[in-house]
């Protein structure tokens, strides 16, 4: 929840002008509800493609409140995340209902990002394995492994979010390979083509360590893409890995 007009279009602007001496790096913004309309007037025509942070499961209705993957579309959208793990903890958006939006956004015409992950607790009692697979499975046994040719995943540790705390280049990687493996087992091309991002704290000084990792395609950032300059050095930090 974070953002403002003015402030918006300076960071979309110097987002615009930055990514286009960038073509080789795929790059999206994702902004909250109010401010599609000025993503999509600032992105168009530029190599940046938008997005939003959350889609209902259902595609109309009485839900007032909600937006659905068509509104999202209106605004010509490409990406939307789902699952994010405030969505889980502040929300109480199950695994299930979390996979209802992801295959929602895909019969939309989105690509949806899906965020998994485990909190401290869970990782300290040794189950992050289990946490990400649960997560991960729900998507696959609702719409079957098929599904992940045109989606994103983003492992999320939770607490490495807003926390200043990373996992270290070897922890994401793990739990990265671990993401591509399971995959893997129902379906190997798919998980060689399978888009995996880490999100967590990722910051310069230290995405080019994550992004050299073998199974880190990349990052979903936080708080450092608030800052344009933070967030484009992030982007360089992909090509150089």
């Amino acid at each position: 929840m974070q953002g403002a007009l003015a402030q918006n279009a300076a960071l979309l602007d110097a987002v615009r002008s930055g990514m286009a001496t960038l073509p080789q790096v795929d790059c999206a913004v994702c902004v909250p509800f109010p401010y599609l309309f000025q993503a999509q007037q600032k992105l168009a025509g530029s190599n940046v493609k938008w997005g939003a942070q959350d889609v209902h499961q259902l595609d109309k209705g009485a839900y007032t409140g909600e937006v659905s993957g068509g509104m999202l579309r209106d605004f010509a959208c490409s990406y939307v995340i789902v699952g994010h793990s405030e969505r889980r903890a502040y929300y109480g958006e199950s695994s299930h209902l979390v996979a209802e939006k992801f295959l929602a956004a895909q019969q939309s015409g989105l690509i949806p990002i899906l965020c998994v992950g485990e909190t401290l607790e869970q990782r300290e009692g040794g189950v992050t394995e289990a946490v990400v697979a649960e997560q991960l499975d729900a998507v696959i046994k609702l719409g079957g492994v098929q599904v992940l040719r045109n989606a994103v995943v983003a492992y999320e540790p939770v607490w490495a979010i807003g926390t200043g705390k990373t996992a270290t280049s070897d922890q994401a990687q793990a739990v990265h390979a671990f993401i591509r493996q399971r995959v893997a087992a129902q379906d190997g091309q798919i998980a060689s083509g399978l888009c995996i991002l880490y999100g967590g704290s990722v910051k310069a000084n230290n995405a080019a360590e994550l992004f050299a990792m073998p199974d880190i395609d990349g990052g979903l950032i936080g708080g450092a893409s608030l800052v344009a300059d933070e967030f484009l050095a992030i982007c360089r930090a992909g090509v150089r890995a």
